[in-house]
């Protein structure tokens, strides 16, 4: 006998037990009622089941309209949101009107220099050493208590496994012990929508590029829950490269290799090497950095340049070397992101006319260059550029609770876990999560085959959960 209890987005496989199972219908039962002093909420317990398969998203697909939308005060509700879903540690308070009321952050800096990238059980440990400090601390510099909270979000996906575990748990504690509904949030719809926080004018549709350490996604945001995936990369994101470029030459990856690599290359000439741009050949919007890696190692092992003397004890004629091939890659790295967000302009405004928007979010849309080359492309297509700040670009408590209030506001959200819930608890978290569904016109023939297990889309689900209601 196996028993799964499903709700809207976090489901739980705990261990077959019917004291267990006694113990959570029993804390079910009441939730109605000591929740009614926040606001109404209809509690949407209707499972999002996992489909065999995924849709086919093709030129003009229809969308069904999310169903019992939460009656509730925008400055009413203050969410909680936890975000651990690689090697940053981050919570934040936000009121519904997008009121921040507070931002914490630790990073794990030290260990991505001593070991040159993340290593997902030296950043559980990591996690594990300070969750409990940062959330404590986004309560106390927003001046209130766990039971000042309406709800708690936390990513639940995609990303290190390991990682979103100690977020989900501390989650789930705290919702647990002060009987608060939890709110699961797929980390790429939290990069795009908390771009809604700070642009008050930004409606649906737009379009979004979201690009970090391990994600380049395109898409096309239709409604909350709504995507199109126009794009998205077959091999490595431009983060990963970024990271890998900046190890390879010498340099401070205490800072990440993203801002280290945008001002080494300042001070270099962009056309000095050739480097190829990936996948001119191939007429889609996907992306491909495996390639340009390789050309960056060869080229940094053809001009000899020993990576373990840093840059800052190198020659002179060392540094104008590096500094060359940092802004070789960098000229070329962003080459490819503008000629795959020109196509999926064009994709989008055949499927959406009234796109007026490109978000661009995640942690590599700090970089001032990015900015600036995207810019120029948005405006020779008539749309405007929306970045959040750099501080939210970067992975962040505060776009977990937002995009948890946005949630919550359609009725998406899990009832209150029950307070005494087994330690040994399993959680159906998901690693590898799509946010939408693939364009049927974006679909690469240069896509690696990768065989770990993918969830169904996050639109995907919200479409079987809507067809499932009376």
């Amino acid at each position: 006998m196996a028993l799964s209890f499903r709700f809207w987005r976090l489901n739980l496989l705990p261990k077959p037990s019917l004291s267990h199972l006694q113990t959570t219908l029993k804390a079910l039962k009441p939730l109605k009622q000591k929740l009614s002093p926040i606001c109404s909420l209809p509690m949407s317990s209707s499972s999002l089941n996992p489909l065999n398969s995924h849709l086919s998203v093709s030129k003009n697909p229809t969308f069904s309209e999310p169903q019992n939308p939460t009656a509730c005060p925008q400055d009413d509700l203050v969410v909680l949101g936890i975000e651990t879903s690689c090697d940053d540690t981050a919570a934040a308070v936000v009121r519904g009107n997008g009121e921040i009321l507070s931002q914490v952050v630790s990073s794990q800096a030290d260990l991505l220099a001593q070991y040159g990238g993340v290593a997902p059980k030296m950043a559980e440990e990591a996690h594990l050493q300070v969750i409990d400090q940062v959330v404590q601390e986004a309560l106390d510099k927003a001046k209130l208590t766990e039971r000042n909270l309406s709800a708690i979000a936390v990513t639940i996906g995609p990303g290190l496994g390991l990682c979103l575990r100690v977020g989900v748990r501390k989650a789930r504690k705290i919702a647990g012990s002060f009987n608060l509904p939890i709110i699961g949030v797929h980390h790429m719809e939290a990069h795009a929508l908390v771009a809604r926080l700070n642009e008050r004018e930004l409606q649906f549709p737009f379009m979004a590029l979201l690009i970090s350490g391990g994600h380049n996604l395109l898409i096309l945001a239709r409604d909350l829950g709504q995507y199109i995936q126009l794009g998205t990369t077959i091999d490595d994101a431009i983060g990963e490269a970024y990271d890998k470029t900046a190890k390879w030459l010498g340099l401070d990856l205490r800072r990440s290799g993203g801002p280290a690599i945008e001002e080494l290359a300042r001070q270099g000439d962009a056309k000095s090497i050739k480097f190829s741009t990936p996948m001119k050949q191939h007429k889609d919007c996907n992306f491909s950095y495996a390639g340009l890696k390789t050309q960056v190692r060869l080229a940094i092992e053809s001009k000899n340049i020993n990576a373990a003397i840093p840059i800052s004890s190198a020659s002179s004629e060392d540094r104008r070397t590096r500094a060359d091939i940092a802004a070789s890659f960098q000229r070329v790295a962003v080459l490819h992101l503008e000629e795959r967000c020109e196509r999926a302009i064009e994709w989008a405004l055949n499927i959406e006319p009234s796109v007026k928007y490109l978000v661009v979010s995640g942690g590599v849309a700090s970089n001032q260059y990015v900015r600036a080359r995207l810019d120029q492309v948005v405006q020779r297509n008539s749309l405007r550029l929306v970045c959040p700040p750099p501080s939210l670009c970067t992975d962040n408590g505060v776009m977990v609770a937002w995009t948890g209030i946005e949630n919550f506001r359609m009725g998406r959200f899990d009832p209150p876990p029950p307070a005494d819930e087994p330690e040994d608890i399993v959680y159906d978290l998901r690693p590898r999560w799509p946010l939408g569904e693939e364009y049927a016109d974006g679909r690469s023939e240069a896509r690696s085959m990768k065989t770990a297990r993918i969830h169904p889309s996050l639109t995907s689900m919200i479409q079987a959960s809507s067809q499932q209601q009376p």
